[in-house]
């Protein structure tokens, strides 16, 4: 994961990639997995990094980090709650997380909301690094609405899980989208070659 880190601070010499998105083709790829180790990477560094959870029907990051936040980023966005008290410590020195509330509303709407789109600026000049947590491509649109605003994207591949074509289709939503697509991560990797292509 280190070399997934330093990466993308070497993409983002000129123009600091501050804000990444990690998502995937489809479900059961480990997007989420490589968000949480990609963010503990940025945290050991000594960088202030945030976790933020926008895969708003699948939540899984509080509870990867074990963490039990009480309040979510929604309640920030409409003035609720302040920022600092929906921010939790997430395990080791410079990580935190924002979780969000279960069940809220319209996910897709509300991700490319003015609000939403606010919070995140604000989130950007707080944090050194925020990895944001989407949904797959394939199955909504919200990972790239998301991916629209973020610096940075990362599409996490599970080996022998997904064939070449659907990855190609996901980038080119992605990139549809307005998303920079930095690069893909493999998943799963085994040392032997997938089968047809896979």
């Amino acid at each position: 994961m280190s070399t997934l880190y330093a990466n993308i601070g070497f993409m983002g010499v000129d123009d600091p990639l501050c804000t990444v998105v990690v998502t995937s083709t489809v479900p059961e790829e480990g997007k989420s997995t490589i968000a949480l180790a990609l963010a503990r990477a940025m945290a050991a560094s000594g960088k202030r990094t945030l976790l933020l959870e926008c895969d708003l029907r699948r939540r899984s990051l509080a509870r990867m980090a074990g963490v039990r936040p009480d309040i979510g980023w929604g309640a920030v966005a409409v003035g609720d709650a302040a920022l600092r008290r929906a921010v939790s410590p997430a395990g080791g020195e410079n990580l935190f997380l924002l979780d969000a509330e279960p069940d809220l509303p319209s996910p897709a709407d509300l991700l490319d909301s003015a609000r939403f789109r606010a919070l995140f600026d604000t989130l950007a000049r707080t944090f050194d690094y925020v990895v944001v947590d989407t949904p797959p491509v394939g199955a909504f649109v919200d990972a790239a609405v998301v991916a629209s605003q973020a610096d940075a994207t990362v599409l996490v591949v599970r080996e022998g899980y997904v064939r070449g074509e659907g990855v190609a289709r996901a980038c080119a939503q992605l990139e549809q989208a307005g998303a920079n697509v930095v690069g893909v991560a493999m998943n799963f990797c085994s040392s032997s070659p997938s089968p047809e292509g896979r």
